[in-house]
């Protein structure tokens, strides 16, 4: 374990690490008091429902990955990916200068066109963070470096939202929050100077900015790589996973668990402590391997712990209409087991998706690394975007509870990951038998 944090001491991980943390935590941070305060005031104010607000509000930040996504991959290839990083830290900045004038005046549409410029330069970013790693880490650190990169930004998600939560709570809260998205912003900013130069994988490149056409072609190569596929669907599934328990978050929270916005990010801290106890135990789990040897066990929590969250929040019977804290929360009989709940699907979420990211990094052809993890990144978010589209559809059309939102994703999740294993597995034999065939 030593040597995973050893990777801190370098250059070529430490400032590249900070960028991606900072970046992810303002994300995080933005989007995470927009949707407390359209869940705790502004919903009420705009006469529309919570859940419709929140989920379009995440569908807004996702929906720039399904455009650009390919964009963004070619780029990443063509040019020297730290100046690149520099420019794209630089429109956070100026993008935190507009949410910081839509929050301070109360603009929702500009709040909400904020939220979709965020995940316009979030995209950008995505190809850049992780075809730098191969690109900088040793093969024997590459595990290491992913577990530290995952466990960083579950911490910073976690961290950037029990902010967001607390700001929410203060006297003129919306300055609080310009005011700290404007400073991230701006030592993120700093820290992508001291990424270290790292040559473009092909400056010949001609870039096609024909966005659809570009898409298309990054699609029909990804399928044409069987097994960089199904790990990109394997990867892309995490993402719906994730996106379908915590955009509803605050909405269970308070209306199931009648809790106040410190329960919102109690609840929040512990799946994404979860997520990143499980990312740090993949190094030596897999003993700095990249392999699925974990993925039928972080399949099978992924299920397991959200059809028993159905179970343990159906038995809740909280007898109150006041907004609860944590402390009292604790003391309500099952609540413990949410709790559990909730922790332990971070943590299979952890051990699932760290292996996923090193193999798609691993088995990608270095000059098109970028591009592959642009389709990436288009999948993650048709993935994301379904995931609000799902919920919207389970609980506003069918009317059916977030209990049993829960109950169907985990029935689901067994029919598409035991499809993922065999699929890995089948493709990933098939490239050894080739490997060995040319080797002799």
């Amino acid at each position: 374990m030593a040597s995973q944090f050893s990777l801190f001491r370098s250059r070529r991980f430490t400032p590249m690490f900070f960028t991606q943390f900072l970046g992810a935590f303002n994300d995080n941070f933005f989007k995470q008091a927009l949707l407390l305060v359209l869940t705790y005031s502004a919903a009420a104010k705009l006469g529309s429902s919570v859940s419709l607000l929140n989920n379009l509000a995440a569908m807004l930040f996702i929906l720039p990955f399904f455009i650009f996504s390919a964009l963004a991959g070619q780029l990443a290839d063509k040019y020297e990916k730290s100046k690149l990083t520099w420019y794209i830290k630089l429109l956070e900045l100026v993008i935190m200068v507009f949410a910081a004038f839509g929050l301070i005046f109360e603009i929702y549409w500009l709040l909400f066109l904020a939220l979709f410029l965020l995940g316009v330069q979030s995209t950008f970013f995505g190809p850049i963070k992780y075809a730098y790693l191969p690109q900088a880490m040793h093969k024997d650190e590459l595990v290491g470096a992913n577990g530290l990169f995952q466990t960083g930004t579950s911490l910073s998600i976690l961290i950037g939202m029990m902010v967001a939560g607390l700001f929410t709570q203060l006297d003129n809260h919306l300055y609080w929050i310009s005011a700290m998205a404007l400073l991230i912003a701006a030592l993120g900013l700093l820290s992508s100077k001291f990424i270290p130069n790292m040559p473009a994988v092909q400056p010949d490149l001609k870039v096609n900015w024909n966005i659809w056409s570009t898409s298309m072609d990054t699609i029909k190569y990804l399928y044409s790589l069987p097994l960089l596929f199904f790990i990109i669907m394997g990867n892309s599934w995490f993402w719906f996973y994730g996106a379908t328990f915590l955009t509803q978050t605050p909405e269970f929270s308070k209306v199931i668990l009648n809790g106040n916005e410190s329960v919102v990010i109690f609840l929040l801290t512990l799946f994404s402590v979860g997520v990143a106890t499980g990312s740090l135990l993949c190094k030596t789990l897999t003993k700095n391997q990249v392999s699925f040897k974990l993925l039928p066990f972080g399949i099978a929590g992924l299920s397991l712990f959200a059809i028993d969250l159905y179970f343990s929040l159906s038995a809740l019977n909280v007898n109150t209409t006041a907004l609860l804290g944590i402390g009292e929360i604790s003391n309500v009989n099952g609540s413990w087991r949410v709790f559990a709940d909730l922790f332990f699907l971070g943590f299979s979420g952890g051990i699932y998706i760290v292996p996923l990211y090193a193999a798609m990094q691993a088995y990608s052809p270095i000059s098109h690394r970028a591009r592959v993890i642009g389709a990436n990144n288009i999948f993650n978010a048709i993935f994301m975007v379904t995931s609000a589209i799902f919920a919207i559809v389970i609980l506003n059309l069918l009317k059916l509870s977030l209990p049993q939102l829960f109950f169907i994703t985990g029935l689901i999740n067994i029919v598409f990951g035991v499809f993922l294993y065999f699929k890995l597995n089948k493709y990933k034999d098939a490239m050894q038998i080739q490997e060995d065939t040319l080797i002799t």
